[in-house]
């Protein structure tokens, strides 16, 4: 078995220039120019194996981002004016996800020939691998066309969408208009390259304390997956719009991991469009924030545990230059003491009135930020009010940050009583250049409660863009349709504004050298920005998507 595959290795991120230190020939995985993975035995379920490999070398945790607007985006007009009339022609929709129902009828042409050029099926491991990548199953447009002439389709292509999310988000972008007229994708004459990430690794969800049947996708995964698209789209010179509506509250919030520092990189690149999720965390409390500028320089905060997470994590990353100390108490007041920062640091401790299990990585210095991390783990985690106290012991003020894990990771039964809604964009929205996208409800104008809020942790203006994100008609598997609400939506949406904007840029000739963070611009300037709010906020970004207002603004039609 591929070691890519085999849960007996870890999958540690490392920067390629350290390659020559781990490679024994079967043992490295190229992720991009920047990052591989090394694949190292487990020798063990130690949750202190994240103490004796860095933080930043595991692969963060992604869950899904979502759970009429046409014309709210100005998008409708455009396509109806005769000199512009934008459909995605000529634009490939890259999509990563929880893969495709490839049967449906919003994703075939008139003669019911696939409009998807290719799957790679990460989960699929007894088929033909993609060039250039190790595992999975490719499944090209013509075995799919195949496949939908057969009795039995799945027997010649047996790739599934078993969740749904990956169809939903995919027909938001490029679904074809069904025979009701009741949906509509905004590019339909697009087409579509589907990359299905297979399930995480069980040893990764044991690190982080995620239950084993929680539905997640580890970051590597997602950047193989954003290789494939480049390269798919490179090998036959069409621009791609590439959808990512998964997200993560693991890291510091503020751009550096690798995913977010890949898709940076590929926003500076003529004909590669970026649409990221902002998450949906701003009414989730699972966010707190605290600034104490006077003596005592000690904060206590509470976090209510629920009774169906027994096991989960908690980051908590202070933004000061002195160093913090961290105590917790049980909800019946057992406490760990005060547990001091060291490099490499981790401990375990059993309480005698509860049968809760704690482990605690006070990181002196996190390698990829730089600044200090402290990792609490939780077991068994008995259900009432724990406390936390953070303190300086440099006598210095303190300002820190604490999030709980984002989307189906955690329940919501468990949250800070006293929870910050703002910093809660989900990683990689955190990046400089790819678009953040918050989501509204487009028959009132009003923010969904649940849209993740900026700024960044390093008060970069994030997100950078509202767009319609609730009840959005979608397809749904087996050739049915429903409606999907969330951010991920809205990126979806936006994803199929990109693909309007490089057809008009690049598929046209109007502007061949347009990068994704050419669009962003465009897009940003374009926004409808009304009311009392002054823009950009961390809220709304810069206003609510526009497309017709773009092109008004830049071509005076």
């Amino acid at each position: 078995m591929e070691k890519v595959l085999d849960n007996d290795y870890y999958d540690l991120m490392i920067n390629n220039v350290s390659i020559p230190m781990y490679d024994t020939g079967d043992n490295i995985t190229t992720l991009n120019f920047r990052h591989s993975l090394v694949h190292i035995l487990k020798t063990n379920s130690d949750p202190c194996n994240l103490g004796v490999y860095p933080y930043h070398s595991f692969p963060t945790l992604y869950a899904p981002t979502s759970t009429i607007s046409i014309e709210k985006s100005g998008i409708g007009t455009v396509q109806r004016n005769p000199f512009l009339g934008l459909f995605g022609q000529g634009i490939i929709v890259g999509v990563i996800d929880t893969g495709i129902d490839y049967q449906h009828q919003a994703f075939l042409y008139n003669d019911d020939t696939t409009r998807i050029l290719s799957i790679w099926d990460q989960s699929i491991q007894n088929g033909p691998i993609p060039e250039g990548f190790t595992f999975g199953t490719e499944y090209r447009k013509e075995i799919i066309n195949l496949a939908l002439k057969s009795d039995n389709p799945l027997s010649i292509v047996p790739s599934v969408d078993t969740n749904g999310h990956g169809t939903s988000i995919a027909s938001v972008i490029a679904g074809k208009p069904n025979a009701e007229g009741t949906f509509s994708g905004i590019v339909p004459e697009s087409e579509l390259v589907v990359v299905k990430l297979k399930d995480a690794k069980q040893n990764l969800k044991e690190i982080f304390f995620v239950p084993n049947d929680t539905v997640c996708f580890q970051e590597s995964d997602i950047m193989l997956g954003i290789r494939y698209l480049i390269s798919f789209a490179q090998s036959v010179s069409r621009p791609v719009v590439i959808c990512i509506a998964l997200g993560s509250s693991s890291g510091g919030h503020d751009g550096s991991g690798a995913l977010s520092n890949y898709l940076n990189y590929l926003g500076r690149l003529p004909g590669i469009g970026l649409s990221v999720s902002a998450g949906n965390e701003g009414n989730n409390r699972r966010h707190y924030f605290n600034n104490t500028k006077e003596p005592p320089f000690y904060n206590d905060f509470e976090l209510r545990v629920g009774e169906r997470d027994k096991m989960f994590s908690m980051e908590i990353w202070p933004y000061a230059l002195g160093r913090f100390a961290v105590d917790i108490s049980t909800p019946n007041r057992e406490s760990t003491q005060l547990i001091y920062p060291t490099i490499g640091s981790c401990r375990m401790f059993n309480f005698i009135f509860t049968p809760s299990v704690l482990w605690v990585n006070n990181f002196i210095f996190e390698e990829e930020t730089g600044d200090q991390l402290i990792l609490l783990r939780f077991r068994d985690a008995l259900p009432g009010v724990w406390s936390i106290r953070i303190q300086s012991i440099d006598n210095e003020p303190i300002s820190f940050h604490s999030w709980l894990p984002s989307g189906d990771l955690l329940s919501n039964e468990t949250f800070f009583l006293n929870p910050n809604p703002d910093t809660t964009i989900t990683s990689p929205g955190n990046g400089l250049h790819q678009l953040t996208v918050t989501a509204y409800n487009q028959f009132n104008d009003s923010i969904l409660l649940e849209s993740s809020r900026g700024y960044t942790r390093s008060g970069q203006v994030k997100p950078d863009i509202a767009a319609p994100g609730y009840e959005l008609p979608c397809a749904l598997p087996r050739n049915q349709y429903g409606s999907i609400t969330g951010t991920g939506a809205a990126a979806a949406h936006t994803a199929g504004a990109i693909a309007m904007i490089l057809e008009w840029g690049i598929s046209r000739g109007n502007y061949t050298s347009m990068t994704g963070y050419d669009v962003n611009r465009l897009i940003i300037r374009g926004a409808r920005r009304e009311g009392a709010n002054v823009f950009p906020n961390n809220i709304w970004g810069y206003g609510q998507l526009d497309v017709n207002n773009l092109f008004r603004r830049l071509t005076n039609v």
